[in-house]
């Protein structure tokens, strides 16, 4: 590992004990293995959308014969209710970090055999280190990708409705009324998920971000009530198109996804300038996982799809089509400079010191957080 990345981890690791390994098996040759014999050649994913190579699916199958069925969400809202529901007919899901948490206290993942997983040494060990705060002993999950919440914003199109002054570093962009009513006009997306919009809101309100108390959380609350009506749309995913075809000119998102936007636009050559902002008083910073749900009926073929996830050339195919950053220190070589080198998904050092992870909420708290989140998307 370079010493850019060490860095980068020592930040990390930092981060995420504020909010809130080992060896690679022996005889591995980091290639996905065909199923066992006469196992059913089938495979079913969850995952988050626009968040997979674009050719990585059909790759699995090739070389395995797996027939796959690759679902999407686009939120961890919906995903946590199908696994608290049981029985989700899926064999891996991808929940973020501090959800995960909670869904290994509740019993809903198997513990993961290491042992069935030749690309586990691929991992780097302090970043396991870091993941095993929220997953003892990583026994349940893998890391997939990691990134930033911030805002992304169609640079001419802020400029008109708000100056050469505009503060695109800062959450005053988009959580200061005055500032949100001038963009209402040029359409604004916040992502779908209150618990990603909630804390940078009390952040930015001089609140801690990760506060359980009713009365901190309600000015966060009344906050967004103010901001509701220069709204355009709560989604998670639609903003990518949006930004790149210039029919909004601010969303609230992921790292990843507005970077994509960002490329889309380029590819597009239609002259819009999309850019991603990590505000200067600090954003979310999170991490989502590879799980095998307890109920899973395709357990062999899950193995061989996270052990084919592990590759190093697979990982890097992944980084270099979504745009986000990961854990798998063996595919930094492959990853394009592109990626590497963009401060949106590898943050700078004082860009780190000012992230935060997001807390595990408990479920009043999470029951609080989605009854206020129905009530500002609905109205009622």
């Amino acid at each position: 590992m370079n010493a850019r990345m060490s860095a980068l981890f020592t930040a990390l690791a930092a981060a995420l004990l504020a909010g809130c390994g080992g060896d690679p098996p022996a005889g591995a040759d980091g290639s996905a293995a065909n199923a066992a014999p006469g196992a059913e050649k089938v495979l079913n994913v969850y995952n988050w959308s626009d968040y997979i190579g674009e050719d990585t699916i059909a790759g699995f199958q090739e070389e395995t014969g797996i027939r796959v069925t690759y679902d999407v969400f686009d939120s961890n809202e919906v995903l946590e209710a199908k696994l608290m529901a049981g029985n989700t007919g899926y064999d891996i899901v991808v929940p973020s970090l501090t959800f995960l948490s909670r869904q290994v206290q509740a019993g809903v993942f198997q513990e993961l055999d290491k042992s069935r997983l030749s690309n586990y040494g691929n991992l780097d060990p302090a970043f396991m280190a870091l993941l095993a705060t929220n997953d003892p002993g990583n026994l349940h999950s893998l890391p997939y990708l990691w990134g930033t919440t911030g805002i992304g914003y169609n640079v001419e199109k802020v400029r008109e409705a708000l100056g050469e002054d505009a503060p695109v570093d800062s959450w005053a962009l988009v959580f200061e009324p005055e500032n949100l009513a001038k963009l209402k006009g040029c359409g604004v997306a916040i992502l779908d998920t209150p618990s990603e919009i909630i804390p940078p809101v009390l952040l930015y309100l001089g609140e801690q971000p990760n506060s359980f108390d009713e009365a901190v959380i309600q000015k966060g609350v009344d906050r967004l009530k103010e901001l509701r009506p220069h709204i355009t749309y709560f989604h998670s995913s639609q903003f990518i198109n949006d930004l790149a075809n210039g029919d909004i000119c601010v969303a609230v998102g992921w790292s990843g996804d507005i970077i994509q936007a960002q490329a889309r636009a380029e590819e597009a050559g239609k002259g819009v300038d999309v850019a991603y902002s990590i505000p200067k008083e600090g954003a979310p910073m999170w991490f989502d996982m590879l799980a095998i749900p307890k109920d899973a009926r395709n357990v062999d073929n899950a193995y061989l799809f996270l052990d084919y996830l592990l590759r190093p050339d697979v990982m890097a195919g992944i980084q270099n089509y979504v745009m986000y950053a990961s854990a798998n220190q063996a595919a930094l070589p492959m990853v394009d400079d592109a990626v590497l080198d963009d401060p949106g998904i590898y943050p700078d050092e004082d860009t780190k010191a000012k992230l935060f992870t997001l807390a595990v909420l408990p479920p009043e708290v999470d029951r609080l957080f989605n009854r206020h989140w129905t009530t500002l998307k609905t109205g009622q």
